[in-house]
């Protein structure tokens, strides 16, 4: 069976590798793909958004499945165009991605069925907008209604520093389009848990917890970056907790999607705050999360090409998808600057010397042979363990291992409690 991949990160490369272990898997490509991607998958130069150039290559090439990785092709529907071509594809409906695209859809979804998150309200005027942040006070959080790289959301602790992230958004176009509207959301606080889910439009399998760190430097400080590490599984997602969610979030999101038909199949990114008062949703994505895939694929014993085509049969019920009973952490190492301005082309040793760990490539490139950097966040060096601290210590002693110019990455993945 041959497979095209879209996308070229480190959570593709995850993707890829775990299709490649699949038996009934021969051939993978990957568009465009990466420096790490290219030793288990042809990359072909096609960007992630050429939904033309991505159908054409289907047409004249015949995979057996298209895996649809990347928010942007899925929000523009990607699924829907090669679907009309009657190409297989792994990925929600553009009508179904809209669950990400739009928060303000995320949200009023939620609001009408009645599915825990918190309370909200949306503008596209920055003065009525600095009039309800002056109203309820800080910390508030402000959120870039359209997609905006994981860099679109302030947790503002103070009146300025939000009335501050609205002028970004609304009237300084900081997130072009994506910011012409904005969620404004009330402050949750307690920890946060990433759970994804496959979900084939009826039926949902969730995968073992995440927590991701979102903020560029130690002790959540700094910038909000597209993630900087996870690990799995979190300390708090217990099987209560697991059920509470089960019962009030994930499956009546997944009926809520159906009943307003726009049934959702793929894979569903439930983003939680587990606070005082429950668990509460603070934002869905419509894929594999990035970085916590890399972690919660680590930790996969079943077979990924079966689960993305029964997800695509509607039979994912008939599925035992199987987990390993360990823990994983993937540690981001990024280039220095992240994730403002950067600096990309700088050689990266060391890879060789690594023992202990998984590198999943994310921003990388082959230049006169050797590999270098060519994104903001650089690689994931991922470990399993039986336990949670043993991954830890293995993944960081492989960080060391690995050396280029500016390289930064966080000291404390996995560590935070909270």
């Amino acid at each position: 069976m041959k497979v095209l991949v879209i996308g070229g990160g480190g959570r593709e490369h995850a993707v890829c590798m775990a299709l490649a272990k699949s038996p009934q898997v021969d051939k993978i490509w990957c568009a465009p793909g990466n420096g790490g991607i290219a030793a288990v998958a042809e990359c072909v130069d096609i960007k992630a958004t050429d939904i033309d150039g991505v159908v054409a290559f289907s047409k004249a090439n015949n995979p057996d499945l298209v895996v649809v990785t990347p928010d942007d092709p899925l929000a523009l529907g990607m699924v829907d165009a090669l679907e009309a071509e009657g190409i297989r594809a792994f990925g929600p409906r553009k009508n179904a991605a809209v669950i990400e695209g739009s928060k303000s859809f995320a949200k009023d979804l939620m609001k009408k069925y009645n599915i825990p998150t918190a309370g909200y309200a949306v503008f596209e005027n920055s003065d009525e907008a600095i009039a309800y942040i002056k109203e309820n006070g800080a910390p508030i959080v402000i959120k870039a209604d359209g997609l905006a790289l994981g860099k679109g959301v302030t947790v503002a602790m103070t009146e300025e520093e939000a009335i501050a992230a609205v002028k970004d958004a609304i009237d300084g176009g900081r997130f072009g389009g994506a910011g012409a509207r904005v969620v404004i959301e009330e402050y949750l606080t307690g920890p946060e848990v990433s759970v994804l889910a496959f979900v084939d439009g009826k039926n949902l399998s969730t995968m073992p917890s995440a927590q991701d760190h979102k903020r560029a430097y130690d002790n959540d400080e700094g910038p909000n970056t597209g993630g900087m590490g996870a690990f799995s599984p979190s300390r708090f997602y217990t099987d209560d907790v697991a059920q509470t969610c089960m019962d009030t979030i994930f499956k009546p999101t997944v009926a809520a999607m159906a009943a307003e038909g726009r049934p959702f199949c793929g894979v569903l990114y439930f983003g939680l705050m587990l606070t005082p008062k429950g668990p509460k949703v603070i934002e869905y994505n419509a894929r594999f999360g990035d970085p916590e895939t890399q972690a919660v694929l680590s930790r996969l014993d079943s077979d990924l090409f079966e689960i993305m085509n029964a997800v695509i049969d509607g039979k994912l019920d008939e599925m035992d998808i199987k987990w390993a009973d360990n823990a994983a952490c993937c540690v981001v190492l990024a280039s220095g600057g992240y994730p403002l301005a950067y600096e990309k082309g700088k050689e990266i040793t060391g890879l060789e010397d690594v023992t202990e760990s998984v590198v999943f490539h994310a921003g990388t490139a082959v230049k006169d042979g050797k590999i270098v950097t060519s994104g903001g966040r650089v690689l994931g060096v991922t470990a399993t363990a039986p336990t949670l601290d043993e991954a830890i210590q293995k993944s960081y002693a492989d960080v060391e291992k690995i050396h280029f110019e500016k390289a930064h990455y966080r000291l404390d993945i996995g560590i935070k409690k909270g």
